[in-house]
Protein backbone atom coordinates (compact mmCIF):
# COMPACT_ATOMS: atom_id res chain seq x y z
CA UNK A 1 0.00 0.00 0.00
CA UNK A 2 3.24 1.91 0.37
CA UNK A 3 4.23 1.85 -2.91
CA UNK A 4 0.85 2.86 -4.44
CA UNK A 5 1.03 5.72 -2.32
CA UNK A 6 4.37 6.70 -3.56
CA UNK A 7 3.84 6.55 -7.15
CA UNK A 8 0.63 8.54 -7.14
CA UNK A 9 -1.48 5.56 -8.44
CA UNK A 10 -4.60 6.81 -6.23
CA UNK A 11 -4.38 9.98 -8.37
CA UNK A 12 -3.70 12.41 -4.89
CA UNK A 13 -0.31 14.55 -5.35
CA UNK A 14 2.19 14.53 -2.60
CA UNK A 15 1.98 17.40 -0.56
CA UNK A 16 5.26 19.98 -1.19
CA UNK A 17 8.08 20.18 1.19
CA UNK A 18 7.69 22.16 4.36
CA UNK A 19 9.84 25.06 3.99
CA UNK A 20 12.78 25.50 6.44
CA UNK A 21 11.54 26.49 9.44
CA UNK A 22 7.58 26.14 9.54
CA UNK A 23 6.77 22.58 11.12
CA UNK A 24 5.12 19.78 8.80
CA UNK A 25 0.95 20.17 9.23
CA UNK A 26 -0.16 16.75 9.80
CA UNK A 27 -1.12 14.96 6.96
CA UNK A 28 -4.69 12.95 7.13
CA UNK A 29 -4.87 9.43 6.96
CA UNK A 30 -5.98 7.62 3.96
CA UNK A 31 -9.44 6.41 4.50
CA UNK A 32 -9.86 4.34 1.17
CA UNK A 33 -7.41 1.42 0.43
CA UNK A 34 -5.91 0.61 -2.78
CA UNK A 35 -7.88 -1.28 -4.75
CA UNK A 36 -11.19 0.33 -3.64
CA UNK A 37 -14.89 0.86 -5.06
CA UNK A 38 -13.57 4.35 -6.16
CA UNK A 39 -10.36 3.32 -8.18
CA UNK A 40 -12.20 0.62 -9.55
CA UNK A 41 -14.43 3.22 -10.87
CA UNK A 42 -12.49 4.91 -12.46
CA UNK A 43 -10.68 1.89 -13.96
CA UNK A 44 -13.73 1.19 -15.69
CA UNK A 45 -14.78 4.24 -16.98
CA UNK A 46 -11.44 4.53 -18.61
CA UNK A 47 -11.45 1.26 -20.24
CA UNK A 48 -14.96 2.42 -21.39
CA UNK A 49 -13.57 5.53 -22.97
CA UNK A 50 -10.66 3.59 -24.76
CA UNK A 51 -13.56 1.29 -26.42
CA UNK A 52 -15.71 3.95 -26.98
CA UNK A 53 -12.69 5.52 -28.68
CA UNK A 54 -12.18 2.23 -31.10
CA UNK A 55 -15.46 2.18 -31.95
CA UNK A 56 -15.64 5.97 -33.12
CA UNK A 57 -12.53 5.33 -34.90
CA UNK A 58 -13.90 2.19 -36.44
CA UNK A 59 -16.88 3.71 -37.33
CA UNK A 60 -15.29 6.97 -39.06
CA UNK A 61 -13.10 4.41 -41.27
CA UNK A 62 -15.97 2.69 -42.72
CA UNK A 63 -17.79 5.77 -42.90
CA UNK A 64 -14.87 6.95 -45.18
CA UNK A 65 -14.75 3.38 -46.75
CA UNK A 66 -18.43 3.61 -47.50
CA UNK A 67 -18.14 7.37 -49.09
CA UNK A 68 -15.18 6.11 -50.92
CA UNK A 69 -17.32 3.42 -52.48
CA UNK A 70 -19.88 5.49 -52.99
CA UNK A 71 -18.23 8.17 -54.93
CA UNK A 72 -16.19 5.52 -57.17
CA UNK A 73 -19.09 3.74 -57.78
CA UNK A 74 -20.67 4.54 -61.42
CA UNK A 75 -24.03 6.54 -61.07
CA UNK A 76 -26.69 5.64 -63.46
CA UNK A 77 -27.43 7.58 -66.67
CA UNK A 78 -29.81 9.31 -66.94
CA UNK A 79 -31.93 8.77 -70.39
CA UNK A 80 -35.50 9.28 -71.64
CA UNK A 81 -37.55 6.09 -72.92
CA UNK A 82 -40.40 5.11 -74.75
CA UNK A 83 -42.28 2.13 -75.06
CA UNK A 84 -42.39 -0.02 -78.36
CA UNK A 85 -45.77 1.01 -79.69
CA UNK A 86 -47.76 0.01 -82.47
CA UNK A 87 -50.44 2.26 -84.43
CA UNK A 88 -50.31 4.22 -88.15
CA UNK A 89 -46.89 5.78 -89.78
CA UNK A 90 -46.84 8.30 -92.45
CA UNK A 91 -43.62 8.57 -94.63
CA UNK A 92 -44.20 11.79 -96.10
CA UNK A 93 -42.02 14.72 -97.93
CA UNK A 94 -42.86 18.13 -97.22
CA UNK A 95 -41.54 21.25 -99.23
CA UNK A 96 -43.17 24.45 -100.22
CA UNK A 97 -44.67 25.30 -103.55
CA UNK A 98 -46.39 28.05 -105.75
CA UNK A 99 -49.98 27.70 -107.84
CA UNK A 100 -50.02 28.50 -111.92
CA UNK A 101 -52.22 28.47 -114.76
CA UNK A 102 -52.08 25.74 -116.38
CA UNK A 103 -52.84 27.78 -120.07
CA UNK A 104 -50.96 30.70 -119.52
CA UNK A 105 -50.84 33.22 -122.88
CA UNK A 106 -48.68 35.38 -123.30
CA UNK A 107 -49.56 38.53 -125.61
CA UNK A 108 -46.56 39.95 -127.76
CA UNK A 109 -46.47 42.83 -130.36
CA UNK A 110 -46.94 41.24 -133.65
CA UNK A 111 -44.97 43.92 -135.15
CA UNK A 112 -43.05 47.42 -134.24
CA UNK A 113 -45.06 49.75 -133.78
CA UNK A 114 -46.32 52.24 -131.05
CA UNK A 115 -48.92 50.78 -128.74
CA UNK A 116 -51.67 52.16 -127.25
CA UNK A 117 -52.40 52.70 -123.57
CA UNK A 118 -53.91 49.51 -122.21
CA UNK A 119 -56.91 50.22 -120.41
CA UNK A 120 -57.37 46.59 -119.54
CA UNK A 121 -56.57 45.45 -116.10
CA UNK A 122 -55.44 42.32 -113.82
CA UNK A 123 -58.28 40.14 -113.29
CA UNK A 124 -60.55 41.90 -116.13
CA UNK A 125 -62.43 39.28 -118.53
CA UNK A 126 -61.64 39.09 -121.86
CA UNK A 127 -63.06 36.45 -124.34
CA UNK A 128 -61.40 34.89 -127.46
CA UNK A 129 -61.21 37.70 -130.02
CA UNK A 130 -61.40 40.67 -127.93
CA UNK A 131 -59.10 43.93 -128.97
CA UNK A 132 -56.47 43.84 -125.80
CA UNK A 133 -53.98 46.56 -128.12
CA UNK A 134 -53.90 48.54 -131.20
CA UNK A 135 -50.64 48.93 -132.53
CA UNK A 136 -49.79 51.93 -135.06
CA UNK A 137 -46.93 53.43 -137.12
CA UNK A 138 -43.96 54.83 -135.76
CA UNK A 139 -43.67 58.36 -136.22
CA UNK A 140 -41.44 59.72 -138.75
CA UNK A 141 -37.45 60.41 -137.34
CA UNK A 142 -36.51 64.11 -137.40
CA UNK A 143 -33.61 64.98 -139.84
CA UNK A 144 -30.58 66.41 -138.92
CA UNK A 145 -29.31 69.42 -141.11
CA UNK A 146 -27.18 67.69 -143.54
CA UNK A 147 -29.72 64.80 -144.21
CA UNK A 148 -32.15 67.73 -144.74
CA UNK A 149 -30.14 69.25 -146.93
CA UNK A 150 -29.71 65.81 -149.04
CA UNK A 151 -33.32 65.43 -148.94
CA UNK A 152 -34.16 68.71 -150.57
CA UNK A 153 -31.75 68.47 -153.34
CA UNK A 154 -33.63 64.65 -153.89
CA UNK A 155 -36.60 66.87 -154.14
CA UNK A 156 -35.40 69.53 -156.83
CA UNK A 157 -33.63 66.88 -158.62
CA UNK A 158 -36.55 64.68 -158.98
CA UNK A 159 -38.59 68.00 -159.92
CA UNK A 160 -36.09 68.43 -162.71
CA UNK A 161 -36.29 64.33 -163.56
CA UNK A 162 -40.18 65.17 -163.64
CA UNK A 163 -39.48 68.41 -166.06
CA UNK A 164 -37.83 66.04 -168.23
CA UNK A 165 -39.83 62.86 -168.59
CA UNK A 166 -43.12 65.66 -169.76
CA UNK A 167 -40.97 67.02 -172.36
CA UNK A 168 -39.99 63.78 -173.79
CA UNK A 169 -43.32 62.52 -173.39
CA UNK A 170 -44.75 65.71 -175.65
CA UNK A 171 -41.90 64.78 -177.48
CA UNK A 172 -42.73 61.56 -178.72
CA UNK A 173 -46.86 62.24 -178.14
CA UNK A 174 -45.96 64.94 -181.77
CA UNK A 175 -43.78 61.88 -182.97
CA UNK A 176 -46.45 59.50 -182.86
CA UNK A 177 -49.12 62.24 -184.04
CA UNK A 178 -46.38 62.60 -187.31
CA UNK A 179 -46.07 59.53 -187.88
CA UNK A 180 -49.81 58.19 -187.96
CA UNK A 181 -50.58 60.99 -190.47
CA UNK A 182 -47.68 59.83 -192.91
CA UNK A 183 -49.20 55.80 -192.67
CA UNK A 184 -52.75 57.37 -193.87
CA UNK A 185 -51.00 59.21 -196.81
CA UNK A 186 -48.75 56.01 -197.63
CA UNK A 187 -51.98 53.91 -197.41
CA UNK A 188 -53.85 56.04 -199.33
CA UNK A 189 -51.47 56.41 -202.35
CA UNK A 190 -51.09 52.26 -201.86
CA UNK A 191 -54.45 52.11 -202.55
CA UNK A 192 -54.17 54.05 -205.98
CA UNK A 193 -51.34 52.42 -206.70
CA UNK A 194 -48.50 54.93 -206.65
CA UNK A 195 -46.70 53.59 -203.30
CA UNK A 196 -44.91 50.35 -202.91
CA UNK A 197 -45.61 47.66 -200.69
CA UNK A 198 -42.22 48.33 -198.90
CA UNK A 199 -42.81 51.54 -198.50
CA UNK A 200 -46.08 51.19 -196.71
CA UNK A 201 -45.07 48.01 -194.51
CA UNK A 202 -42.08 51.13 -193.50
CA UNK A 203 -44.73 53.56 -192.47
CA UNK A 204 -46.50 50.74 -190.59
CA UNK A 205 -43.19 50.26 -188.14
CA UNK A 206 -42.30 53.89 -187.60
CA UNK A 207 -46.08 54.41 -186.74
CA UNK A 208 -45.53 51.67 -183.96
CA UNK A 209 -42.03 52.86 -182.89
CA UNK A 210 -43.39 55.90 -182.38
CA UNK A 211 -46.38 54.92 -180.46
CA UNK A 212 -44.49 52.89 -178.28
CA UNK A 213 -41.73 55.68 -177.35
CA UNK A 214 -45.03 57.65 -176.68
CA UNK A 215 -45.64 54.64 -173.58
CA UNK A 216 -42.65 55.02 -172.45
CA UNK A 217 -42.25 58.08 -172.22
CA UNK A 218 -45.49 57.75 -170.58
CA UNK A 219 -44.15 55.40 -168.20
CA UNK A 220 -41.48 58.11 -167.59
CA UNK A 221 -43.40 60.64 -166.29
CA UNK A 222 -44.67 57.95 -163.45
CA UNK A 223 -41.50 57.08 -162.21
CA UNK A 224 -40.51 60.45 -162.07
CA UNK A 225 -43.72 61.78 -160.17
CA UNK A 226 -43.11 59.21 -157.48
CA UNK A 227 -39.43 59.94 -156.89
CA UNK A 228 -41.02 63.43 -156.45
CA UNK A 229 -43.52 62.48 -154.14
CA UNK A 230 -40.94 60.17 -152.21
CA UNK A 231 -38.54 62.89 -151.48
CA UNK A 232 -41.58 65.17 -150.78
CA UNK A 233 -42.84 62.58 -148.23
CA UNK A 234 -39.40 62.78 -146.65
CA UNK A 235 -39.31 66.60 -145.48
CA UNK A 236 -43.01 66.88 -144.99
CA UNK A 237 -43.27 63.67 -142.92
CA UNK A 238 -40.85 64.57 -140.44
CA UNK A 239 -41.76 64.13 -136.52
CA UNK A 240 -45.27 63.06 -137.54
CA UNK A 241 -46.84 59.83 -137.62
CA UNK A 242 -49.52 58.08 -140.09
CA UNK A 243 -53.56 58.54 -139.36
CA UNK A 244 -54.99 56.61 -136.43
CA UNK A 245 -56.94 54.27 -138.86
CA UNK A 246 -53.97 52.84 -139.61
CA UNK A 247 -53.25 50.88 -137.34
CA UNK A 248 -53.15 46.68 -136.21
CA UNK A 249 -55.52 45.31 -133.39
CA UNK A 250 -53.80 42.97 -130.83
CA UNK A 251 -56.44 39.80 -130.44
CA UNK A 252 -57.27 37.72 -127.45
CA UNK A 253 -55.82 34.31 -127.95
CA UNK A 254 -58.71 32.81 -125.75
CA UNK A 255 -60.97 33.03 -122.98
CA UNK A 256 -60.15 33.66 -119.39
CA UNK A 257 -58.83 36.42 -117.58
CA UNK A 258 -56.10 39.17 -117.65
CA UNK A 259 -53.63 38.01 -115.24
CA UNK A 260 -50.71 40.36 -115.86
CA UNK A 261 -50.74 43.73 -117.69
CA UNK A 262 -46.91 43.96 -118.98
CA UNK A 263 -47.27 47.07 -121.09
CA UNK A 264 -49.24 49.56 -119.38
CA UNK A 265 -48.39 52.85 -120.81
CA UNK A 266 -48.56 53.86 -124.63
CA UNK A 267 -44.95 53.82 -126.25
CA UNK A 268 -42.82 52.22 -129.16
CA UNK A 269 -42.14 48.66 -129.28
CA UNK A 270 -40.16 46.03 -131.24
CA UNK A 271 -41.98 43.13 -132.76
CA UNK A 272 -42.25 40.47 -129.95
CA UNK A 273 -42.05 42.70 -127.27
CA UNK A 274 -44.77 41.11 -124.38
CA UNK A 275 -47.66 43.32 -123.82
CA UNK A 276 -49.93 41.23 -120.91
CA UNK A 277 -50.53 37.19 -119.73
CA UNK A 278 -54.21 36.00 -119.97
CA UNK A 279 -55.36 32.51 -118.94
CA UNK A 280 -57.82 30.97 -116.42
CA UNK A 281 -57.76 31.25 -112.75
CA UNK A 282 -60.02 28.27 -112.23
CA UNK A 283 -57.42 26.21 -114.02
CA UNK A 284 -54.85 26.15 -111.65
CA UNK A 285 -52.05 23.20 -110.79
CA UNK A 286 -48.92 23.60 -108.09
CA UNK A 287 -45.67 23.57 -108.38
CA UNK A 288 -43.51 21.95 -105.89
CA UNK A 289 -39.41 21.55 -106.59
CA UNK A 290 -38.09 18.58 -104.63
CA UNK A 291 -34.78 17.17 -104.16
CA UNK A 292 -33.57 14.92 -107.11
CA UNK A 293 -33.48 11.99 -103.99
CA UNK A 294 -37.07 12.39 -103.15
CA UNK A 295 -38.10 13.10 -106.73
CA UNK A 296 -37.39 9.36 -107.37
CA UNK A 297 -39.63 8.26 -104.72
CA UNK A 298 -43.22 9.95 -106.19
CA UNK A 299 -45.08 8.76 -109.08
CA UNK A 300 -48.32 10.31 -110.75
CA UNK A 301 -50.75 9.54 -109.00
CA UNK A 302 -49.24 10.30 -105.67
CA UNK A 303 -51.70 11.45 -103.18
CA UNK A 304 -50.71 15.30 -101.81
CA UNK A 305 -51.75 17.31 -98.57
CA UNK A 306 -51.93 21.28 -99.73
CA UNK A 307 -51.48 23.26 -96.22
CA UNK A 308 -50.14 26.60 -95.25
CA UNK A 309 -52.19 28.14 -98.02
CA UNK A 310 -54.13 30.18 -95.48
CA UNK A 311 -57.59 28.47 -95.47
CA UNK A 312 -59.07 26.78 -92.59
CA UNK A 313 -58.88 23.58 -94.08
CA UNK A 314 -56.30 21.27 -95.65
CA UNK A 315 -56.98 20.73 -99.50
CA UNK A 316 -56.68 17.04 -101.15
CA UNK A 317 -54.16 16.68 -104.18
CA UNK A 318 -52.35 13.99 -106.70
CA UNK A 319 -49.39 14.31 -108.32
CA UNK A 320 -50.08 14.69 -112.15
CA UNK A 321 -46.65 15.53 -113.54
CA UNK A 322 -42.66 14.97 -112.53
CA UNK A 323 -40.59 16.71 -115.15
CA UNK A 324 -37.77 15.07 -117.01
CA UNK A 325 -35.40 17.75 -116.50
CA UNK A 326 -33.52 18.78 -113.40
CA UNK A 327 -32.01 22.60 -112.19
CA UNK A 328 -29.48 23.86 -109.50
CA UNK A 329 -30.79 25.92 -106.57
CA UNK A 330 -29.28 27.34 -103.78
CA UNK A 331 -30.30 26.56 -100.69
CA UNK A 332 -30.82 28.90 -97.61
CA UNK A 333 -27.38 27.70 -96.27
CA UNK A 334 -25.36 28.73 -100.05
CA UNK A 335 -25.50 24.92 -100.41
CA UNK A 336 -26.11 23.84 -104.53
CA UNK A 337 -29.04 21.81 -104.46
CA UNK A 338 -30.52 19.64 -107.42
CA UNK A 339 -34.11 19.80 -107.77
CA UNK A 340 -36.87 18.99 -110.06
CA UNK A 341 -40.51 20.45 -110.23
CA UNK A 342 -43.62 17.89 -109.37
CA UNK A 343 -46.71 18.91 -111.10
CA UNK A 344 -49.88 18.67 -109.01
CA UNK A 345 -53.38 18.89 -109.50
CA UNK A 346 -56.28 19.46 -107.07
CA UNK A 347 -58.88 16.99 -106.28
CA UNK A 348 -61.57 19.16 -104.48
CA UNK A 349 -63.74 21.23 -106.25
CA UNK A 350 -62.72 25.01 -106.87
CA UNK A 351 -65.02 26.03 -104.75
CA UNK A 352 -62.71 24.48 -101.90
CA UNK A 353 -59.91 26.27 -103.29
CA UNK A 354 -61.26 29.53 -105.65
CA UNK A 355 -59.32 31.89 -103.34
CA UNK A 356 -56.18 30.94 -104.30
CA UNK A 357 -55.09 32.85 -107.82
CA UNK A 358 -51.77 32.46 -109.96
CA UNK A 359 -48.45 32.55 -108.05
CA UNK A 360 -49.73 31.84 -104.61
CA UNK A 361 -47.36 30.21 -102.15
CA UNK A 362 -48.95 26.46 -100.60
CA UNK A 363 -47.12 23.69 -98.39
CA UNK A 364 -47.49 20.51 -99.83
CA UNK A 365 -47.47 17.29 -98.08
CA UNK A 366 -46.68 14.36 -100.58
CA UNK A 367 -47.91 11.27 -98.48
CA UNK A 368 -45.50 8.00 -100.19
CA UNK A 369 -46.52 5.27 -97.73
CA UNK A 370 -48.95 4.74 -95.27
CA UNK A 371 -49.50 1.64 -92.73
CA UNK A 372 -51.75 0.63 -89.91
CA UNK A 373 -50.70 -1.42 -86.51
CA UNK A 374 -46.52 -1.09 -87.51
CA UNK A 375 -44.42 -1.68 -84.66
CA UNK A 376 -42.89 1.68 -84.58
CA UNK A 377 -40.18 4.10 -82.55
CA UNK A 378 -39.01 7.33 -82.36
CA UNK A 379 -36.35 8.13 -84.65
CA UNK A 380 -33.97 9.05 -82.16
CA UNK A 381 -33.93 5.01 -80.60
CA UNK A 382 -31.94 3.63 -83.44
CA UNK A 383 -28.96 4.69 -85.08
CA UNK A 384 -26.23 3.21 -86.79
CA UNK A 385 -24.10 0.33 -85.99
CA UNK A 386 -21.98 -1.42 -87.96
CA UNK A 387 -24.03 -2.41 -91.59
CA UNK A 388 -27.18 -1.91 -89.94
CA UNK A 389 -29.25 -0.38 -87.16
CA UNK A 390 -29.36 -1.02 -83.32
CA UNK A 391 -31.30 0.09 -80.25
CA UNK A 392 -30.85 -0.06 -76.51
CA UNK A 393 -33.38 -1.78 -74.51
CA UNK A 394 -34.05 -1.16 -70.70
CA UNK A 395 -33.70 -4.30 -68.68
CA UNK A 396 -34.30 -3.99 -64.59
CA UNK A 397 -31.87 -0.76 -64.93
CA UNK A 398 -29.30 -1.58 -67.42
CA UNK A 399 -29.36 -0.94 -70.72
CA UNK A 400 -28.80 -3.70 -73.76
CA UNK A 401 -27.76 -3.19 -77.25
CA UNK A 402 -30.14 -4.62 -79.65
CA UNK A 403 -29.70 -4.81 -83.51
CA UNK A 404 -32.78 -4.18 -85.18
CA UNK A 405 -33.72 -4.29 -88.55
CA UNK A 406 -35.79 -0.84 -89.85
CA UNK A 407 -38.36 -0.31 -92.49
CA UNK A 408 -39.82 3.01 -93.77
CA UNK A 409 -38.90 6.21 -92.26
CA UNK A 410 -41.54 8.80 -91.00
CA UNK A 411 -41.44 12.33 -90.27
CA UNK A 412 -40.70 11.52 -86.24
CA UNK A 413 -40.96 7.69 -86.29
CA UNK A 414 -39.58 4.52 -88.10
CA UNK A 415 -40.79 0.98 -88.73
CA UNK A 416 -39.23 -1.83 -86.56
CA UNK A 417 -39.36 -5.10 -88.39
CA UNK A 418 -36.88 -7.36 -86.19
CA UNK A 419 -35.56 -6.96 -82.79
CA UNK A 420 -37.77 -5.37 -80.65
CA UNK A 421 -41.13 -5.96 -79.37
CA UNK A 422 -44.46 -4.00 -78.75
CA UNK A 423 -44.32 -3.04 -74.99
CA UNK A 424 -40.31 -3.22 -74.92
CA UNK A 425 -39.18 0.27 -73.17
CA UNK A 426 -36.28 1.84 -75.44
CA UNK A 427 -33.75 4.75 -75.06
CA UNK A 428 -34.16 7.47 -77.15
CA UNK A 429 -31.31 9.59 -77.81
CA UNK A 430 -28.83 7.22 -75.46
CA UNK A 431 -25.53 9.37 -76.31
CA UNK A 432 -21.68 8.25 -76.18
CA UNK A 433 -22.56 7.35 -71.75
CA UNK A 434 -24.96 4.62 -72.76
CA UNK A 435 -23.02 1.25 -73.04
CA UNK A 436 -23.89 -2.07 -73.43
CA UNK A 437 -24.74 -3.14 -69.75
CA UNK A 438 -24.70 0.72 -67.72
CA UNK A 439 -26.33 1.39 -65.36
CA UNK A 440 -29.41 4.13 -66.47
CA UNK A 441 -32.45 5.71 -65.44
CA UNK A 442 -35.44 6.71 -67.04
CA UNK A 443 -36.20 10.14 -66.37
Amino acid sequence: MTDSLETGNSGIEPAPAAQAGTPEPARPAFREATGGPASRQRERRRRFMHRVRHVLAAAAVVAVLALTALAVRPRPVPVDAVQVSRGSLVVAIEETGVTRVKDRYVVSAPVAGTVSRQILEPGDAVKEGDVLAEIAPVLAPLLDERTRSEAQATLSAALSGLGQAQAQEERARVAKELAAGELARSRALARGGSLTQQNLERAEFDARIRAEELSSAVFAVKVASEQVRIARATLAGEGRGASRDRHIDVLAPASGRVLRVLQKSAGVLQAGAPLLEVGDPQALEMVVDLLTTDAVQVQPGTPVTVQGWGGDRALAARVRRIEPSAFTKLSALGVEEQRVNVIAVFTDPHEAWSALGDAFRIEARLVLWQGEGVAKIPQGAAFRHGDGWAAFRIDSGKSRLVPVRIGHRGESEVEVLEGLEPGTLVAVHPGDRVKEGARVEVR
